[in-house]
């Protein structure tokens, strides 16, 4: 059944009322200073981060090997795209006070969110899995032991850091994670990359009618442009606005839209761009040492760092393995919360990583369930390097029509209040959407 829409959320009156207390108190309180970068930068870094996961450095370093630096262009092409789509989430969220699926709950056809929730949490459950799966093979390259062992004991700490830690320590973990992507940038150097090349097949895009390389872009874009970091950022931004005393959504406290404009725009852009310069590196790496040598097909991030070694020595790969582990414990947390954000939110459960486990146990459930079916996948007979790759597959595809409903909500008055896309940003997000639509579009006709 759908919804009518209306002028009034859920948590409009408590914000009103808080509103004319909070302003009170910040004309009592001294103005604080301008705060530091790490402390103005939050769902924006962290989700961008969380973009560089095992699988999206298994599809990456693939793209590397098998294509040397062809594929480089893509990055450069991707990022003012993904750095767009993800700024109107991040706008969503914060301007409504509710996530993506809250929104479409609130205005839209409830056959629409739960076809598009039920193929989120089926593609982030496969990635968890994977991601998993690899986390556990790097960790067995670098110390005996068996791979699935080590598959449970990431799941185990994931699951209890995102479920038992305070909100805002688990954020400053998640930030700190997000430094183990300077691995990829130290592979780069310690091996030989002629940058010249680098740099001409960055700016100059070339493209080749064959099946595969049409695959890959559309696995790159899938694990660059993915839906799960729509989610995320949009109910991280929801979130931070709901555990702050002092915070509101935009629609209740207009006053503080430039502000909150200007701090969402710079860690969307400096998150994005952190996301996409790795991805480079990483393409880069693998390029210049096995598809030099003549390696060019690796499906695993975990493979990747065995074929490294031999030919790039201990440290590249020793490095290249435990960025692997460390991106993949901000990873692992960040996809299992996005669907129990998804689904809270389509099912009007108390969701928020802010509330303690027994005011939101379902949301809480939904996370500690999709990690069990993660490192479930790991004992079955499930293809590993196959999920890695053609789940980036598979993001690419879901994207398209959520990208579709994201951007007709952003315009929509009755969402967004006087906060409606401006146009330029509006004429970026569908340039993404109908380059997604045109990439898996190709991707269906050459198969």
């Amino acid at each position: 059944m759908q919804l009518p829409p209306s002028p009034i959320h859920p948590h409009r009156t408590r914000a009103l009322f808080h509103t004319l207390a909070g302003r009170i108190a910040l004309h009592r309180a001294p103005i604080p200073g301008r705060p530091g970068l790490l402390r103005r930068l939050g769902p924006g870094l962290i989700t961008g981060a969380s973009d560089d996961d095992p699988s999206g450095i298994a599809t990456y370093a693939q793209a590397g090997a098998q294509f040397g630096y062809a594929m480089c262009w893509v990055m450069l092409f991707s990022f003012p795209l993904m750095a767009a789509i993800q700024e109107i989430s991040a706008r969503i969220g914060r301007v409504t006070g509710h996530g993506i699926a809250g929104n479409i709950r609130f205005h839209y056809s409830r056959k629409l969110l739960y076809a598009i929730v039920g193929l989120l949490l089926i593609a982030n459950t496969i990635n968890l899995g994977a991601d998993l799966g690899a986390m556990g093979a790097a960790l067995a390259l670098l110390v005996p032991g068996p791979p699935q062992f080590f598959v449970v004991c990431f799941a185990g700490f994931c699951a209890v850091l995102e479920v038992f830690s305070s909100y805002e320590r688990y954020v400053r973990v998640l930030k700190w994670t997000s430094v183990s992507l300077f691995a990829y940038i130290a592979v780069a150097f310690a091996v030989h990359v002629p940058w010249p090349t680098v740099l001409r097949h960055t700016f100059i895009p070339t493209f080749q009618w064959r099946t595969e390389y049409i695959v890959a872009i559309v696995a790159v874009l899938g694990t660059t442009i993915t839906p799960y970091c729509f989610f995320w950022q949009s109910s991280q931004e929801a979130e931070d606005e709901r555990i702050d005393p002092h915070g509101h959504a935009l629609l209740d406290a207009p006053d503080d839209a430039p502000a909150q404009i200007s701090r969402m725009r710079l860690d969307t852009y400096v998150g994005m761009g952190y996301s996409n310069v790795i991805s480079l590196f990483i393409m880069v790496a693998t390029a210049a040492t096995l598809n030099a040598h003549g390696i060019t097909n690796i499906a695993t991030s975990a493979q990747a760092v065995e074929a490294l070694r031999p030919i790039s020595g201990p440290f590249a790969a020793l490095v290249f393995a435990a960025g692997i582990i460390g991106i993949g414990l901000l990873a692992v947390p960040v996809l299992a919360g996005s669907g129990a954000y998804a689904l809270g939110e389509a099912l009007d459960w108390p969701t928020g990583l802010g509330r303690l486990p027994l005011d939101a146990k379902a949301f809480y459930g939904t996370i500690v369930v999709s990690t069990l079916l993660g490192v479930a996948i790991n004992f079955t007979r499930i293809d590993p390097i196959k999920a890695l790759f053609w789940t980036a597959v598979l993001n690419g595809v879901i994207a398209v029509p959520l990208m579709v409903v994201m951007m007709v909500m952003a315009r929509d008055p009755k969402v967004m209040g006087r906060f409606v896309l401006p146009r330029p940003l509006w004429a970026m997000g569908w340039v993404c959407t109908l380059a997604m639509l045109a990439a898996v579009a190709i991707m269906f006709i050459t198969w």
